[in-house]
């Protein structure tokens, strides 16, 4: 696809040459937010781990900036594409701005030492985050939500025209849910970031995302914007939702059905 910024074809993704995902067909545009979702362990995460890299895929094809991403120079990576997984690291002896500074590391020398270029956009990071008051904070002495947000503004920090999120509303109260989630929206609409992500909350990926892609039973089940995707009985197949479980929810009063589209 001519303006996709990530593309992939018939891609196959999995462990040891064993794939669990097959027909990976995903393109991700300039501006556009695109989620995965499916129920736990479809291997949405396993998907995103052979788009950043960290995994190597059993077959097809991923073109990145229109480039094969399997043969990118690793710093023309770092600087196309950022990513925030779900591990939670807790780097010893580190202020949230040393965090931050942490992504500009493509673009120092070799000693990684920081221009005043590199110190603006780590204050530029951190204010479109709201974390500057974090700056001089040890990170391993702040909540969950506010790491997770100086970790957003690492990512951002590397000036990528891509970033990768895997559960990135993971831990977080609903605050920063939705802190995170309306700086991701902002930003792919005001500096054209792509942004491609796994949720399990399907009630903000139905709010945030301009395209959903349903992983279930080992390939790409179903591709399109929320309204396409969000239809009567598709999320209850999608997620094994049966209709006795719904009616023994209605009978309790629960409508699960308005709040998730089933």
């Amino acid at each position: 696809m001519a303006d996709a910024l990530l593309y992939t074809k018939d891609l196959s993704v999995g462990y040891g040459g064993v794939a669990v995902v097959n027909g990976v067909d995903i393109s991700v545009r300039p501006g556009h937010i695109v989620t995965l979702i499916g129920p736990n362990g479809a291997g949405k995460s396993t998907v995103l781990k052979t788009l950043t890299r960290q995994l190597a895929p059993t077959g097809g094809a991923v073109a990145l900036d229109g480039r094969d991403l399997n043969t990118m120079p690793d710093r023309d990576l770092a600087r196309t594409e950022a990513i925030l997984m779900t591990a939670r690291p807790a780097p010893e002896l580190m202020t949230c701005a040393d965090v931050v500074s942490a992504g500009r590391y493509p673009y120092t020398g070799r000693l990684g030492l920081l221009t005043d270029d590199d110190r603006a956009e780590v204050r530029r990071a951190m204010e479109l985050v709201g974390v500057t008051g974090l700056a001089d904070r040890d990170f391993t002495r702040v909540s969950d939500g506010q790491r997770q947000l100086v970790m957003l503004a690492r990512a951002i920090c590397q000036r990528p025209r891509l970033l990768v999120l895997d559960e990135p509303t993971s831990y977080l109260d609903v605050r920063y849910k939705l802190k995170l989630l309306t700086v991701l929206k902002d930003l792919a609409a005001r500096e054209k970031l792509a942004v491609l992500m796994s949720l399990h909350e399907l009630a903000l990926a139905r709010k945030i995302s301009d395209t959903l892609v349903c992983v279930a039973d080992g390939t790409i089940d179903r591709v399109g914007p929320p309204e396409d995707v969000f239809t009567p009985g598709y999320m209850a197949r999608l997620f094994g939702v049966t209709e006795d479980l719904l009616a023994q929810a209605r009978a309790g009063g629960l409508r699960w059905e308005e709040l998730y589209g089933f």
